[in-house]
């Protein structure tokens, strides 16, 4: 226990007549009853540092150990070296913030021509970046990196709303297909929007992406495929490979969004005779 500490997010504080109070990674506050501890003694316990041996400090950092409250020894979240090839496909106003994230998380990323998808090549990870919708068939060879092994992300704009799509790493993995699949399902405008995704389209003046904004989008894609390279586990609610995120670009607000692989179709029977 003695090399246990509170683990990033969570702190406890002191309230004046109240006791101790345990801040949550997610922000809650929870009372704590100390019993016969002493405070002090617990408050070291938690730092990480260790004490005498007593059995009610030990009861009570179990019990912070079983909410989860506490870690171990820091995770090492070097950049792997076999997963820092990282090729970024797509608008420079997107892939050139996000090569500046990857850079300092310690990968390499370089750009690449949608072309080389394709070519048999191997990087670690693929990220393409739109600044606007995606075109029919565009992603559809790429939807098949993950059966090479090699990890697949990517971002689209669609007026003011950006698509963050989950990283697809394996097969199995929620592709570029599905998505477009389970929001067709999701909308009784299924119709229209398959028509504004395949164009023509007649639209005003462009949506002109910001520095902000192409930052955010940027940093989650950066953020996606660090916890990826770096093995972290998911945090907070929906899992990264199931997650969709929809940005608005006028208020830089994030939404997540459930997505799920689509099973392929069943053949049809063949008709006898």
């Amino acid at each position: 226990m003695s090399r246990r500490q509170l683990a990033p997010g969570v702190a406890v504080v002191a309230v004046p007549g109240r006791g101790l109070a345990v801040r949550t990674a997610d922000g809650e506050f929870l009372g704590v009853r100390t019993g016969e501890a002493d405070r002090d003694a617990l408050l070291t316990r938690l730092s990480g540092t260790s004490g005498e041996p007593d059995a009610e400090l030990d009861r009570l950092c179990r019990a912070f150990e079983d909410a989860g409250y506490l870690t171990g020894e820091p995770r090492p979240t070097e950049w792997p070296a076999g997963r820092r090839d990282v090729w970024l496909v797509g608008d420079a106003a997107l892939t050139e913030p996000l090569a500046a994230y990857l850079r300092a998380e310690g990968a390499t990323p370089r750009p690449a021509e949608p072309d080389a998808v394709t070519d048999g090549r191997r990087p670690a990870a693929v990220v393409w970046c739109l600044d606007g919708p995606v075109p029919e068939g565009l992603w559809e060879a790429a939807d098949r990196l993950p059966d090479r092994g090699v990890a697949w992300l990517r971002c689209h704009r669609e007026g003011w709303q950006a698509y963050v799509e989950p990283l697809a790493a394996a097969a199995g993995d929620v592709t570029s297909a599905h998505v477009r699949a389970r929001r067709l399902a999701a909308t009784p405008a299924h119709r229209e929007l398959s028509a504004y995704w395949n164009g023509p389209r007649t639209s005003g003046a462009r949506v002109r992406l910001t520095a902000a904004a192409a930052g955010l989008l940027a940093a989650l894609l950066a953020h996606d495929l660090t916890r990826w390279a770096t093995d972290a586990p998911d945090t907070g609610g929906l899992p990264a490979r199931r997650r969709l995120r929809r940005v608005d670009l006028r208020t830089l607000t994030v939404t997540e969004h459930p997505v799920l692989p689509v099973p392929d179709v069943a053949p049809m029977p063949e008709r006898a005779g």
